[in-house]
């Protein structure tokens, strides 16, 4: 994890204890802090419990989490090395659960499912000419 930003117990008078983030105490990655004022801002209730920040930030989390990994699967089965939106895309469009919840978003560039209906395909005829492999060739 990067330490950018934060404050150091070093640069902190000597003897203090260092200060420690709610999202580091909680072990999450995405910021509590932040997350906590927009939740009191967005005028969602009169009321935001402390462990509301938390909550929402560890399902952030594994929202993310849950998404990068699908999408890194669909860079991989297209032999790419990065994720393009393309690829999240094909990972939200092709999971049901996750699908419902992107149901009214647009991914820029991620263009849409290939969907061909069964009866615009060709249909499959039996050749009635023997393989090749059948045919009897002349021995010397």
């Amino acid at each position: 994890m990067s330490e950018h930003g934060k404050k150091h117990a070093e640069a902190s008078k000597p003897g203090a204890a260092a200060k420690k983030t709610r999202s580091h105490k909680a072990g999450l990655q995405f910021p509590v802090g932040c997350v906590s004022r927009l939740l009191k801002r967005g005028s969602y209730s009169d009321r935001i419990s402390p462990g509301a920040a938390i909550y929402l930030a560890a399902v952030l989390a594994y929202l993310s989490v849950e998404i990068l990994e699908l999408a890194g699967s669909a860079a991989q089965a297209s032999k790419k090395a990065r994720i393009l939106p393309r690829h999240t895309q094909l990972a939200v469009r092709n999971d049901d659960e996750l699908n419902k919840l992107f149901s009214r978003v647009t991914i820029a560039q991620g263009w849409v499912l290939s969907n061909v209906l069964p009866k615009l395909l060709p249909k499959k005829t039996i050749s009635l000419k023997l393989p090749s492999k059948y045919v009897q060739s002349q021995e010397f």
